[in-house]
């Protein structure tokens, strides 16, 4: 798949192989057995060229570890513990890659210091919710005198 990957276009098992022997002694027919297992398993797909097939990715390489990560989350009889340990096992570089995902996620406007969404939710609170004293700065001119009118 790392090859498939690497050139994000249909490739053929001829390709793979040239590419993989300039590591390794490697036999056509074993290209071609792992490149028809991958489409048996729905990993790519295959399109005839002449006698041959082009073989394509059916996921990127991220969404394919995204499934993974999801994959082995799910199956945790508790999903938090996991994350936690997960995140604990994280560089620095990993954690802030997190958080920048987690801001493409989100959004920019849901991602804020926990005071600032204090505030906006504090200002959004009905009139007849917020405490007298709240009241009183917003309409100092509307105030009760020290009669109560």
């Amino acid at each position: 798949m790392t090859r498939v990957w690497k050139w994000n276009r249909p490739v053929t098992v001829r390709e793979v192989l040239e590419d993989l022997q300039q590591e390794r002694s490697i036999a056509y027919t074993t290209v071609m057995t792992v490149l028809d297992n991958l489409h048996q398993k729905g990993w790519v797909r295959r399109e005839a060229e002449g006698r041959a097939y082009r073989y394509e990715a059916v996921s990127t390489r991220p969404a394919y570890a995204a499934a993974l990560m999801n994959d082995a989350w799910s199956q945790s009889d508790n999903p938090a513990a996991a994350l936690v340990a997960f995140f604990g096992m994280m560089s620095e570089e990993q954690r802030q890659a997190l958080r920048d995902a987690v801001r493409i996620v989100q959004g920019p406007e849901t991602v804020q210091a926990p005071e600032v969404r204090q505030q906006e939710a504090a200002q959004q609170e009905a009139p007849e919710q917020q405490a007298p004293e709240a009241r009183e700065e917003e309409n100092p001119g509307s105030a009760p005198d020290a009669d109560g009118r």
